[in-house]
């Protein structure tokens, strides 16, 4: 594939403007139109006639491409091709899209179809490049697109078109012009959390899961129904797969990682700030004995968490979560007052006690508190401020990432 060059976004009375350097159309968001929304949903030949104004419209705003088509049900139709475009490249080559248009695609069809043996152009001058059409592709779909090596392009004009050697169009963000449908799960609830933590957890990678198996792993206990739901959820988009002799096991962890941490709620957890003249060892000490006052329900988090598990940003303060009602214990133990500025402990109390699941221990030979597991350190650090992301980034690098490599999931 050809180098993808960003360059600046240029007005043009609120519309999309595309440029084209070396060989490489690169199309971007200039000024985002509102657009009305469509609720009637398209079908049949109505949807691939609108699919295909909306590839005659991106290849129009391509200066130098000239003598191009666009034919709907192609001769070639059997083999899933609706809709053809070939386009006379300057070097006296051709490309060839076809475009395989879906009115309601999902990401575990897509992720399906998509692999299937395809054909590809027997002729070397005429290079053949699948597309997938449909009124909205969702993010997930369109990196299922990219993994797959598929280009795309929706109703709304985002894209994805890359013909090697020859030219790229991309954009995203515009508005989608049609209804988008409904996710079947709600990840930003701390029910779903607690089933997302189970399944992300390095601790359990490549692990075999039946639903029963995950209710029984999600802390605090969550019903089957709702593991049913999410269960049904992350294998509609492609997170999680079936396996041939029953049940199902985590298909993309990075991806649904990165999906939860969008959904995250930081914001839920009650912030306290405190002072302590505890320090060092004295401190580390006072804290580990939170351990067992509290059956667990004390840990090392975020920044202090990230500390142990992939030291990276230092910073002065210790973060923590601790249990609403062992806050008063733990006041005691760490000597620690409440205060409006100057502090040194930061203390999270929890909107929910799924956050204390599988927690990591201490190094062995030092006593200390446990700490947050790694997927809860990532999304916490993701979004606390200050140098979290940057933190959570080599978290990702450092930890997570090993260890799921390490089972062969990335």
């Amino acid at each position: 594939m050809p180098p993808v060059f960003h360059l600046p976004e240029i007005e043009n009375e609120g519309k999309i403007v595309l440029e084209h350097v070396h060989d490489i159309a690169y199309v971007h968001d200039t000024v985002k139109m509102p657009i009305s929304v469509n609720t009637k949903e398209l079908t049949g030949a109505a949807l691939e006639k609108a699919l295909a104004h909306k590839l005659r419209e991106l290849l129009a705003g391509v200066a130098w491409l000239k003598d191009w088509q666009v034919e709907i049900d192609p001769a070639e139709y059997r083999t899933g091709c609706d809709i053809k475009a070939v386009l006379p490249l300057p070097n006296g080559g051709k490309a060839e899209l076809w475009v395989v248009c879906k009115a309601n695609p999902r990401p575990h069809q897509i992720a399906y179809d998509l692999t299937q043996d395809l054909p590809s152009s027997q002729n070397k001058r005429q290079s053949r490049v699948w597309v997938l059409a449909a009124p909205f592709i969702s993010p997930r779909m369109a990196q299922l697109c990219l993994e797959l090596r598929w280009s795309w392009f929706d109703l709304a004009g985002n894209c994805h078109l890359s013909v090697p050697g020859a030219f790229q169009l991309e954009r995203t963000g515009q508005p989608p012009v049609h209804r988008i449908p409904k996710s079947g799960a709600n990840l930003s609830s701390p029910e779903s959390a607690r089933i997302l933590r189970a399944l992300l957890a390095t601790n359990n990678a490549g692990r075999k899961w039946t639903q029963r198996d995950l209710q029984l792993h999600a802390r605090p206990n969550v019903s089957i129904g709702l593991v049913n739901k999410v269960v049904r959820h992350l294998h509609d988009q492609a997170f999680i797969e079936n396996l041939p002799d029953g049940g199902f096991k985590l298909r993309a962890p990075l991806e649904l990682l990165t999906a939860w941490r969008g959904a995250y709620r930081f914001d839920r957890h009650q912030r306290r700030s405190y002072f302590t003249a505890l320090q060092g060892r004295r401190l580390t000490e006072a804290l580990a004995g939170l351990e067992s006052l509290t059956g667990g329900h004390a840990v090392y988090a975020a920044f202090s968490a990230a500390d142990i598990q992939a030291p990276h940003v230092r910073q002065p303060k210790t973060w923590l979560y601790v249990g609403s009602e062992w806050e008063d214990k733990f006041c005691e133990e760490a000597e620690a007052k409440l205060v409006d500025s100057g502090e040194n402990l930061v203390v999270l109390i929890p909107e929910d006690n799924g956050v204390f699941y599988l927690q990591e221990d201490g190094t062995t030979g030092e006593q200390r508190l446990s700490c947050t597991n790694p997927v809860q350190t990532y999304v916490d650090l993701f979004h606390c401020g200050g140098r979290g992301e940057e933190a959570a980034e080599a978290l990702l690098e450092q930890n997570l990432k090993r260890a799921w490599k390490a089972r062969g999931l990335l």
